[in-house]
């Protein structure tokens, strides 16, 4: 055994107590983790080392906002531009739906989540009913794939299949799985949650693209023509899909990407801002902002730093490839991680208990020349469901589909 590589790969980075099961498991199982071991990228664990070591912003100033009024003003031009390129087929869909529902209190993908009150109207559901309006308008099925994880694959395309894609051309859907990091322990130590597996977690939505790619499905995008990628989240009940207008404005303002972005509700709310960093977009999060961002204003009396993001983004793929994302920032996020211990037993902790490693989207925006702030109306654009109650819960959800005339 010590002339596997696997065995080796261990040795190296300190992980050989991944091994302690080895001669309690069958064949099969001794096979099922050599081809994880296998596949980890143990360079991710030199992250570890560097945990204490706090990344220093560039210089950070506001970033210019093609806002409501503007948009209503050249809402013809971008129509018809983001319209011509929707027909040509120019324009794929990326849904990011890796996730569960466990924080809204049910373990399936997060997507199968029903919204109805007195029927059934899953999120899923809904996101293709968006997709659908601009298939009508533009009489042509956008590509649109959809990026699950290990955990959910299987549940998430049975749902598909079980609803006939709620009525979505089938031959135009793709599923890939999103690659997969190890999980450790804060001494470092990647656990195992079973005898003979590994505890793996996505790699973060910044993850999507090299996913993509390596699933083959960027290839067969290209090959049928696609030029352009909007990336949503599976969470965001009211978010517009392949939108003409932000296709078009993008093209217009010739830009390699955009990001839609909201009027913060006050200047505390806890979201990511849009703004520059070092003269090249970036979004800075809310716990980075000091005081004076928070309240800073301009001449107009408005706030600088007001423009909130809501994970709904356009790229341009020939600018993308020509970026390297091999570099991207890996972010160890404390998190709860269930684990086999040295008895032999299943924990399942109580509070974070060690790090899980991600790839945010935002860095890829700050690796990209230059992205266009597009502004949307809150209420019409942006009902995120992330947590049982409260703030951006279901029933706050709820609240503005019914207000925007949706059918519960």
């Amino acid at each position: 055994m010590k002339n596997n590589e696997f065995y080796e790969q261990l040795k190296k980075y300190n992980q050989l107590h991944l091994l302690r099961y080895f001669n309690d498991i069958n064949e099969e199982e001794k096979e099922c983790l050599i081809n994880q071991v296998n596949l980890i990228d143990f360079s991710i664990l030199d992250n570890y080392s560097k945990k204490n070591i706090i990344a220093k912003k560039g210089n950070i100033e506001p970033i210019n906002v093609v806002s409501i009024d503007e948009i209503e003003q050249n809402k013809e031009v971008y129509f018809n531009t983001g319209i011509d390129v929707l027909k040509r087929g120019k324009v794929g869909a990326i849904l990011l739906a890796g996730g569960q529902g466990t924080r809204l209190g049910f373990d399936k993908p997060k997507g199968t989540l029903n919204v109805g009150i007195t029927k059934e109207l899953y999120l899923f559901e809904i996101l293709i009913n968006n997709l659908l309006e601009v298939v009508k308008i533009t009489n042509r099925w956008i590509h649109l794939a959809i990026m699950t994880s290990f955990n959910n694959n299987k549940d998430t395309q049975d749902f598909f299949k079980q609803h006939n894609y709620f009525g979505y051309n089938k031959k135009y859907i793709t599923f890939f799985i999103q690659e997969m990091a190890p999980a450790i322990d804060f001494n470092g130590k990647i656990f195992l949650e079973e005898k003979y597996k590994v505890a793996l977690s996505p790699n973060g939505n910044g993850g999507w693209f090299t996913s993509l790619e390596k699933a083959g499905v960027l290839t067969q995008l290209k090959e049928d023509g696609v030029e352009w990628l909007n990336i949503f989240s599976v969470d965001n009940v009211m978010q517009k899909i392949a939108d003409p207008y932000f296709v078009g404005a993008t093209i217009i303002h010739n830009c390699v990407s955009g990001s839609k972005v909201v009027s913060k509700v006050s200047p505390e709310e806890k979201v990511g801002v849009l703004c520059l960093e070092d003269g090249k977009p970036s979004i800075i999060e809310y716990y980075e902002m000091t005081n004076e961002m928070l309240y800073d204003k301009d001449k107009n009396g408005n706030y600088k730093y007001n423009y909130g993001v809501i994970l709904n983004y356009l790229f341009n793929i020939e600018a993308i490839e020509q970026n390297t994302f091999d570099n991207m920032p890996i972010h160890m996020v404390e998190k709860k991680i269930d684990y086999i211990n040295d008895e032999e037993k299943i924990v399942k902790p109580e509070k974070p208990n060690g790090y899980k490693f991600e790839t945010l989207v935002l860095d890829m925006i700050h690796m990209l020349d230059n992205c266009l702030a597009y502004e949307v109306i809150r209420n019409k654009e942006f009902a995120p469901i992330k947590n049982k109650e409260g703030v951006d819960s279901l029933l706050s959800a709820r609240k503005i589909m019914s207000e925007n005339g949706i059918s519960l």
